[in-house]
């Protein structure tokens, strides 16, 4: 016998069906919710059909993000194969079928009847540090993107507050510039305190600049709060809103920051983070989202496979005697990884000047630049060759990660 338990996942608990071998179903589907009690009545479920079959049947379930990893911990200390399958796959095979039928009970069955027809295989943990570094990397993305959104709105406010505000200090996002901003909102708040009690809080707010470039800055501070066209806030709802923004922005500084120390200490105890640092052009952030991304490299037995992994395959169309020369990317990979090499290659390709004592200009990394050029010369567009460097430097990343070598070891 072949025996084999589909489980089709969902959000705290799972259908299950389990087949004995191809085309002979045993029992009938049933759900178990992920706790300990479901998954415990699963498990005496699965020795069941162990104990019939004679052999230990492996677990296939689809990737489903953060659903199935209650599952998948607990039976991977258990000591049973665990197939992951992509949604791609799985739903390639629902749609096979004349019927349009979706239900969970079919959907497990479909797992079942794909773990015989495909050649699919196991999963592989991700190291614990790989994990961690993966979890902390997407939650700073996700929070960076919300920061920018904060940060758009409370422009938009500040337009209709103190739009002059803007040119007064260098950066306006800074502790100082913000500090200021809440305790003087309206210029009818910064004309009416002095020069000097400007200079001493601007001091107070920034103690490591001189006490002359605060007064620079007060003096500038005092200056566009004359030219502010909105010399009073007609609306309180805007001084309101200035407020929650800048208190929003704190916040997401301080989150950002503390992900940030997290990330650099986990990254140096990471020996692969530390070999794709020795690509020209890859720093510490880029390095971090490429090997949290990747995970473990065993789990690639051919370069080709990372390549599919983040979407850079090229998609291919024949029919007949036709042949599509205008073939895009798949994109059905890791967005994230596929971001992260392309601005890679995007610094890689960079000029930037040998020693800041000479005007000599150099790209960062020779090779990929070199490669890039080839590219350009035969015709291909920015993008178009932008993205066969990525692929290249796929390949390249494989190459390290597998022999555990550094970028100039590279023939």
């Amino acid at each position: 016998m072949n025996p084999v338990i589909g489980l089709d996942v969902a959000k705290g608990e799972s259908q299950v069906q389990a087949y004995l071998e191809r085309k002979k179903p045993y029992k009938k589907s049933f759900k178990v919710k992920h706790d300990l009690d479901g998954l415990a009545s699963l498990l005496d479920f699965i020795k069941e059909v162990e104990e019939i079959s004679g052999e230990r049947p492996p677990l296939v379930m689809e990737s489903t993000g953060h659903y199935h990893t209650p599952v998948v911990q607990y039976f991977e200390d258990k000591g049973y194969l665990i197939i992951i399958v992509n949604p791609l796959i799985s739903y390639k095979t629902k749609s096979s079928s004349l019927r349009k039928v979706k239900t969970d009970i079919v959907d497990a069955n479909h797992l079942c009847e794909l773990y015989y027809k495909e050649d699919l295989e196991p999963y592989k943990k991700r190291g614990i540090q790989l994990a961690n570094l993966r979890h902390l990397t997407r939650q700073h993305d996700n929070i960076t993107g919300m920061f920018v959104q904060t940060k758009l709105q409370f422009q938009a406010v500040l337009d209709q507050v103190f739009p002059e505000y803007s040119n007064v200090f260098g950066d306006l996002y800074s502790n100082v510039s913000l500090k200021i901003l809440q305790t003087y909102p309206t210029s009818e708040d910064i004309l009416s305190a002095n020069n000097e009690v400007l200079t001493t809080k601007i001091k107070e707010f920034c103690n490591s600049r001189s006490l002359q470039w605060a007064n620079q800055q007060a003096e500038k501070l005092m200056t566009a709060a004359a030219q502010n066209p909105f010399q009073q806030a007609l609306y309180s709802s805007l001084a309101l809103s200035l407020d929650m923004y800048i208190n929003m922005i704190f916040e997401y500084k301080k989150h950002l920051s503390l992900l940030e120390n997290e990330i650099d200490a986990l990254a140096k105890s990471i020996e692969e983070s530390k070999i794709i640092q020795s690509i020209p052009g890859i720093g510490e952030k880029i390095a971090t989202t490429i090997i949290s991304e990747i995970g473990e490299i065993e789990r690639f037995n051919h370069p080709k496979k990372l390549v599919a992994f983040a979407g850079l395959d090229p998609s291919i169309f024949e029919s007949g005697t036709f042949k599509g020369t205008y073939n895009r990317i798949t994109k059905r990979g890791s967005s994230r990884l596929r971001q992260a090499l392309y601005m890679a290659v995007k610094c890689a390709i960079r000029d930037c000047r040998k020693q800041k004592t000479t005007d000599e200009i150099l790209p960062r990394n020779k090779k990929l630049r070199a490669f890039y050029d080839k590219k350009r010369e035969e015709g291909k567009p920015f993008r178009v060759a932008v993205i066969a460097c990525a692929n290249k430097l796929l390949h390249w990343i494989y190459a390290l990660l597998k022999n555990k070598t550094s970028f100039q070891d590279i023939a």
